[in-house]
């Protein structure tokens, strides 16, 4: 196995615009009111690793650059707001001028193999700016180009795919819907499987708009006064980090659940376990109030009733809220958490989804409460991590970064073990507090051991 490298070397060629590969509608759509509130009026950068550009069945010697641009270009036909630019209407209403522009890509080559880059192939991901190029004024919310993408090849044959996307257009399924698309047309397809759909509508304020149920993840509270995320911490004296748990780990964490809740999925296991663990870690003071936030998929079977047809990538999300107070959460068995998670996330219903961009119309469309907040997301089902361009699946594919949010991805780790990564952004006193709580919380259980990262 090669050496892990510090750093490398990218070069990057001038980026260009890549518009549809063919003619497209001029018009303006309205986003949702779930698109376009503030908590996501920002760009998730997504990133995949493919071993090797030749041989194997794939396109031989083709340059995957080029294919995938050329795939792009076409994908864009099917999904051409994406090509447009966003527009600020009364009301703070985001609408997209599908003005054909096209999205920014980058054609790039680093001197490094894909074994030399080591463990690092998830958050955090130490080279994220070199394989993902931030080029000056293509941030913005408004009137910038909604999707960045840039392939670099490696000296190994191997290349890199990441993509920063607006995430007013799309969440993390949306997203894999639109990269899943790209990998068909590479591969030769005509069209795409799943025919994008757009029908914002569907998830628009009703007439008159009226909040019908109570929604906690949008009122205001005050930042906790000491020991939470709101203190200002210098960056050099964060840590980002991913915490790896195996089959056996989980396991270990379900035998320490009350058996009426040992058929809970591997996320809300997981999440609860976490959440008691990193709020032991800040140590709020007992009397704070905590939050565990999670985002429900209204595309699931239950929500049936909304509507939302196959191919709809805009956000299809609701999120769910956990609330309590840290001596609660910390003094209590860790099935407390776990039942508090259930019972939040049976709460979001049809009518609680439908109430939501009521809420954003009415309240000026606010940004969920982040003071004293765990949010997290189960990212290991988007679909990225099938995207074969015609070289195979990827080593890893899914988001690129844990900071705001923290993700539960599906990976592989050096000893060839499938499991949860969920990486975490925290003061480095606490990173090392919030490893130790969570030790001690899987030696509970006598059996319990940890699977390395």
């Amino acid at each position: 196995m090669e050496t892990p490298v510090a750093g490398f070397t990218v070069r990057r060629r001038k980026p260009e615009l890549v518009p549809p590969a063919g003619p497209t509608p001029h018009e303006f759509k309205r986003l949702s009111d779930i698109d376009d509130q503030d908590g996501l009026r920002s760009f998730v950068p997504i990133i995949q690793y493919y071993p090797t550009s030749g041989g194997g069945g794939g396109k031989g010697d083709r340059d995957p650059v080029e294919v995938i641009r050329d795939a792009l270009a076409r994908a864009l036909v099917f999904y051409y707001p994406l090509a447009g630019r966003l527009r600020e209407a009364a009301g703070r209403k985001l609408v997209v001028e599908c003005t054909g522009e096209g999205v920014i890509f980058v054609e790039a080559d680093a001197d490094v193999r894909l074994e030399q880059l080591g463990n690092a192939l998830h958050p955090p991901i130490p080279f994220l700016s070199e394989v993902l190029h931030n080029i000056p004024g293509s941030d913005g919310i408004l009137h910038c180009p909604l999707l960045l993408m840039q392939v670099t090849r490696l000296l190994c044959g191997g290349f890199i795919v990441a993509t920063r996307l607006n995430h007013t257009m799309a969440d993390g399924s949306g997203h894999g819907q639109l990269m899943l698309a790209v990998s068909e047309l590479a591969r030769g397809a005509a069209a795409p499987s799943v025919f994008p759909v757009w029908a914002r509508e569907l998830l628009e304020a009703r007439n008159p708009p009226r909040i019908t149920c109570f929604h906690r993840e949008y009122e205001h509270t005050r930042p906790p006064d000491s020991g939470g995320e709101a203190v200002a911490v210098p960056p050099e004296d964060m840590e980002h980090r991913s915490f790896f748990f195996g089959r056996k780990d989980i396991a270990t964490l379900r035998r320490l659940m009350p058996p009426n809740l040992r058929d809970s999925s591997t996320f809300e296991i997981l999440t609860a376990c976490l959440w008691r663990c990193r709020t032991a870690a800040i140590n709020p003071g007992a009397d704070k109030e905590v939050r565990a936030m999670f985002t429900v998929n209204a595309r699931s079977k239950r929500y049936a009733a909304l509507g939302l047809p196959p191919g709809y990538y805009g956000n299809a999300i609701a999120y769910a809220v956990a609330i309590t107070t840290a001596g609660e959460l910390c003094t209590r068995p860790v099935g407390y958490a776990l039942e508090l998670l259930r019972k939040v996330k049976a709460e979001v219903s049809d009518e609680y989804i439908r109430s939501v961009p009521d809420l954003m119309v009415l309240r000026g469309r606010p940004h969920y409460v982040t003071a004293g907040a765990y949010l997290v997301s189960d990212a290991t089902r988007t679909g990225l991590e099938n995207v074969d361009y015609g070289w195979g699946r990827p080593l890893y594919g899914g988001p690129a970064y844990g900071r705001v949010a923290s993700f539960h991805l599906a990976v592989r780790n050096r000893e060839g073990e499938d499991g949860i990564a969920v990486p975490h952004y925290l003061p480095r006193s606490t990173m090392s507090r919030f490893a130790m709580e969570l030790e001690k919380l899987i030696k509970e259980e006598p059996r319990g051991r940890r699977s390395p990262l």
